[in-house]
């Protein structure tokens, strides 16, 4: 998944925490795909990071 895919579903888990319909259960399951999602942008950023950083060397 290209970044701006995990950070899209990542918006879409937390738009899905704040309804109030929601089990408990739901509620983890929700939680942890949006942290993985996140997990994955941000290793994403950080290998842009480093190409960007051999570039300027």
């Amino acid at each position: 998944m290209s970044f701006e895919e995990n950070l899209k579903k990542a918006n879409e888990a937390l738009e899905k925490l704040n309804e109030n319909e929601l089990s408990l259960d739901e509620s983890v399951k929700i939680y942890k795909t949006g942290l993985l999602s996140i997990k994955k942008a941000r290793e994403d950023l950080e290998k842009a990071k480093l190409e960007v950083e051999k570039i300027d060397e």
